[in-house]
This record gives C-alpha cells, sequence and structure tokens, in this order.
C-alpha cells in the first residue's frame, strides 16, 4: 500500500481492501475527498469518468459504517440499472475483501426484477442500499423498508439524473430522511438546477472539482474538417486507418445515433448502438455484446454511455461536437484509463470555432488532419484561415498610411495609389521575412 493511502485513518478491514483492489496511489479525486467523508462533511464532488469517484465515497463510508444493528445506514443511488449495479458489485467486492460477509449487508433496488420477492427480501433490513431512485422509493412507499437511519445518502452521475427526470424521486427520498445526514453528489457537470437542488439539501457543503483528468501526455486530440461531407463517410474512412481495441462514436442525441448507426453498417461497418431509448431487453443484450467483445465499434449518446462501464476504449469518434466543454472532456475521458493511452477523433465545421476556443484556453491542445488515401495528411488549423486574415488586414491598413496622398488629383491617381500601396506592402513582407531568418 502507499504512503499517501496510509495517511488515511482507515480500519483494518479497509487497508485490506486496499491492498486486494491493487490501488497503489490515490487519484487526485479520492486525495480531496476521503478525509472529508471519514469526517461526515458533505461533499459535491465533480469529475470525469474513471476518476476513481465510486472508491472515493465507499472506501470511507464502509470505514464509518455501524453495523451493530440491522437497519439501513448507507443509501447509493444511481441513474441507471446498469450503474446501480456496477456499484452494487463494487460494494460486494469491498465486503468480500474486507472479509465482512454476513456482517455487513447489502441489497440492490432497481426494476425489472420482481417487486414482491424485493418486498420478501427485505423483511430484514440491510445495513447499504444500492438503487435506482424510483425503486428505492417504491420500497420505501410500500412500507417494505425505512431509510430514516441511514447516516449517509450518495447521488452518483447527478447531472445525468436531473437529465433523465429522477432528481424527483431522490427529492422524495430526501425528504424521509433524517436532516442531519451526510449527502455526497457526484457529477461531470453542474447545470443550474442542479445547483439550486443542491442548495436546498446541502448546508455548507464541501466543493471538490477535478480538472487534470485528460493527462495530456497519454491523449492526442486529432480534429478532422468535416466539410459537407457525411460523418458516416469520414468515420469510414478513419477507421481504415487505426485498429482500437473498443472505439466509442459520440453522437448528439439517439436520433442521429440511430441513423449514424444505420449508415455505418449499410457501409459495412459492424457497430453496435446504446442510447435511452432502447428497451430494457434490447439494451441487455447489447451491453452482453459489447462485454463479449462482439463490437469494435459502438455509436452512444452523451446520456446513455454515462450509465455504463466500457472497459479498454482505445479511441473516441465524436460524430459532432457536444455544444458544451465539459461534454467533450467526459467524452474524452472515456479513453486514456487505468494508465493506458487514448486518441480522441473529433469531426467539426465553423459552428465548433468557439468551442474549440474554450478548450484550448483549459489547456487543451489539437492536431489538425485529413484522412486520404488511407492514411492521415496534416490540415490547416480552424483559426489559421482567420489569423491571417487579420495579419493581412493589418498590413493593408499600414502600407495604405505609408501611401503619399497627391496635393493634386489627375486621372487615375487612384490606380497610382493602389499600385503604391502595393510595392509598400511587398517591401514590408520581405523586411519581415528576413527578420524572422
Amino acid at each position: 500500500m502507499s504512503h499517501r493511502f496510509n495517511e488515511f485513518s482507515f480500519q483494518p478491514e479497509i487497508k485490506a481492501v486496499i491492498e486486494q483492489l491493487k490501488f497503489q496511489t490515490p487519484t487526485p479525486i479520492q486525495q480531496q475527498v476521503i478525509r472529508p467523508v471519514l469526517k461526515g462533511t458533505s461533499v459535491i464532488g465533480q469529475s470525469h469518468t474513471g476518476s476513481g469517484k465510486t472508491h472515493a465515497y465507499l472506501l470511507p463510508l464502509f470505514n464509518q459504517l455501524d453495523a451493530t444493528k440491522r437497519e439501513v445506514k448507507l443509501v447509493l443511488t444511481a441513474p441507471t440499472r446498469e450503474l446501480a449495479r456496477q456499484i452494487y458489485d463494487e460494494v460486494r467486492k469491498v465486503i468480500d475483501y474486507a472479509g465482512m460477509q454476513g456482517t455487513w449487508i447489502a441489497k440492490l433496488l432497481v426494476g425489472g426484477t420482481d417487486k414482491q420477492k424485493m418486498m420478501d427480501k427485505l423483511k430484514e433490513p440491510p445495513h447499504i442500499i444500492v438503487g435506482t431512485p424510483g425503486r428505492i422509493l417504491d420500497m420505501v412507499q410500500e412500507e417494505a423498508i425505512s431509510i430514516y437511519s441511514a447516516s449517509s445518502f450518495v447521488i452518483d452521475e447527478a447531472d445525468l439524473m436531473l437529465e433523465l427526470g429522477f432528481i424527483r424521486e431522490v427529492d422524495q427520498l430526501l425528504l424521509r430522511i433524517d436532516e442531519t445526514i451526510q449527502i455526497l453528489a457526484f457529477s461531470a457537470t453542474i447545470p443550474q438546477q442542479l445547483e439550486q437542488f443542491y442548495r436546498k439539501y446541502l448546508e455548507n457543503p464541501l466543493h471538490v472539482k477535478i480538472d487534470d483528468q485528460l493527462a495530456p501526455e497519454k491523449m492526442e486530440h486529432v480534429m478532422v474538417p468535416i466539410r459537407h461531407r457525411e460523418a458516416s463517410d469520414l468515420i469510414i474512412d478513419i477507421s481504415k486507418t487505426m485498429h482500437p481495441y473498443i472505439s466509442i462514436i459520440f453522437a448528439n442525441g439517439k436520433d442521429e445515433a440511430d441513423n449514424l448507426t444505420a449508415s455505418l453498417q449499410q457501409k459495412g461497418l459492424d457497430v453496435g448502438v446504446i442510447h435511452g431509448g432502447l428497451s430494457p431487453r434490447e439494451r441487455k443484450r447489447t451491453l452482453k455484446d459489447i462485454q463479449n467483445l462482439r463490437y469494435q465499434y459502438i455509436v452512444a449518446t452523451d446520456l446513455a454511455s454515462r450509465g455504463i462501464d466500457i472497459k479498454g476504449v482505445s479511441h473516441v469518434i465524436n460524430a459532432r461536437l457536444p455544444k458544451e466543454e465539459d461534454f467533450y472532456l467526459h467524452r474524452a475521458g472515456r479513453t486514456a484509463r487505468a494508465g493506458m493511452e487514448g486518441t480522441v477523433i473529433s469531426l467539426y465545421d465553423e459552428h465548433d470555432h468557439h468551442l474549440l476556443e474554450k478548450l484550448k484556453q483549459k489547456g487543451l491542445s489539437f492536431s489538425f488532419r485529413e484522412v486520404k488515401d488511407g492514411e492521415w495528411k496534416e490540415a490547416k488549423a480552424w483559426n489559421e484561415r482567420k489569423n491571417r486574415q487579420k495579419t493581412d488586414s493589418s498590413t493593408d491598413s499600414e502600407a495604405w498610411k505609408k501611401v503619399k496622398k497627391p496635393k493634386k488629383v489627375k486621372p487615375g491617381y487612384k490606380k497610382k495609389m493602389k499600385n503604391d500601396q502595393a510595392k509598400i506592402k511587398k517591401q514590408m513582407a520581405s523586411k519581415s521575412n528576413k527578420r524572422r531568418k
């Protein structure tokens, strides 16, 4: 175990968990969140996928878990069944690695399972509940379980919770809990509505924001101009230049994802698709196919991709860039994880220049390329033409200032002045080139 993990006041059981998980060094979010959670502080954590936030709250919460009474102590909520199951799997690992089987009891509460059987299993309350807000609220309203005794409440992927309309259920759950409860909310972005929700329930929370998730030395950002071409044609060309382990192709919305998938399949690329519009059965089948590595390419929407953990993503392709930089950072964060390298390839047009400028201000650097004859070729940067136009305009202005105005106007004087301006401009350019050499 690393020196820095030793700095935390963990019980021997949690130290054993860390050793078996083979954690070497706390991630930035873990470094900033673990100690406050151990003290019982409410926290708003803002970080991108792959930042280690699940264990940032699981380790300290289990460290403080009082299992002397059979009553609910921890409530862990997630917006999708898949994400809830992933968190539950990590909870089971913590219990097993700590050697606390039969002492710490956890239950998974998600939809798509028999309601009566679930109620029967809750006759003896667990210490830890993991689930979707709707199903947990359902069990509370049926009086199958009480959560008033909970000491900590986690809202994972809170912005996705808001987007999918589940924040109302979270609101209803928090009304049924002791108002002194510790609340831990994690998300990649914090929209205005979410800020209002936080103000309602969190009193003086610690706000932790992690911006350094993109490890520039491990990640390459490539920009490819669309130039009125079909995104699917460009992606087919790009696919011929790379051999991904898994590549996620991001689309802006369900319809765009479906249309892009159909077009890519028609052009011969075997792709899977995952978005919120799929039925539970379709979603489950697709996820199984992804886990079994049937697909190298997966078309996804921002929201759907947040609810699943796809391991081994070597490439991210943005069929369209998102409107906000936080969503770009989140997409990029799906690759270059666990010390691996990754590539983000984005198709862009003139409407994306504002976003690129914002990302550049955040310290990201891009390479601009085209695909020709199955090979990458260097391309001009999006702002190169704009900068050249600014320089030309400035030189024009300076040259005009140096042109002598005739005292008496004669026929053809405008043409003569224009010729003089062109000569002066040429001389200025020549001097400038000499200085550079």
